[in-house]
Formats: C-alpha cells, sequence, structure tokens
C-alpha cells in the first residue's frame, strides 16, 4: 500500500483505493484524524480507481472526523473523481483545494 504523508502533512492517496487497499487506506486515514488539529488534507491527484469500498473509506473518515472537529479537504480532485462525488451526492461532504501548480504561461502582445 502506497498511502503515505507527504513532507507537507498532506496525506497522498495511492493510484487505486479500492476493495484491495480500502483497509490500510482506512487504517491510516483514522489515525491521521485521531491526531489532527484543524484541517486534514487528502491528496487524491494521483487516485485512478475508486469503487464503493473506497467512497466508503472517504465518507468514513469525514463521519470521524466530524465526531473529534477536523475538517476534510480533498486536494487536487481528478475530474473523474469529482463527477463521481457530485453524482453519488458525496461531494457536499468535503472541502476542495488545489496545491497543482499551473505552468506559467508566456504572452507576446
Amino acid at each position: 500500500m502506497t498511502a503515505r504523508f507527504a513532507d507537507s502533512g498532506v496525506i497522498v492517496i495511492p493510484e487505486r483505493l479500492d476493495v484491495g487497499t480500502s483497509a490500510d487506506v482506512r487504517r491510516l486515514l483514522h489515525e491521521a484524524v485521531d491526531h489532527c488539529v484543524g484541517d486534514l488534507r487528502i491528496d487524491v491527484a494521483d487516485l485512478e480507481v475508486i469503487d464503493a469500498a473506497g467512497l466508503g473509506v472517504l465518507v468514513g473518515t469525514r463521519r470521524r472526523a466530524d465526531l473529534v472537529g477536523v475538517r476534510i479537504v480533498l486536494v487536487d480532485v481528478p475530474p473523474r473523481l469529482h463527477r463521481l462525488l457530485a453524482v453519488t451526492r458525496l461531494s457536499r461532504l468535503f472541502h476542495y483545494e488545489s496545491l497543482l501548480l499551473v505552468e506559467p504561461t508566456t504572452i507576446i502582445a
């Protein structure tokens, strides 16, 4: 399982959050919630595959966070995940942030 804490304190989710990885990711996220003060940022930029078990991990983490006053912030949500969260009406449970740097553009007049 490759989910890990980034140097910035952001938790980076692996490419897959499915039935095969959900237990490890859940453990990591719950531990992070238990030791977090303020916002817990979860970087999902690399997430390519998510199933019902993976969605359950995110929702369960949000519920646990609510109990201890922690806000869950999903960072750099890919369009596919954003659509899935919107269709399932789970998008309203999370806050969103983008940390991706956009390449500077040179404008020639």
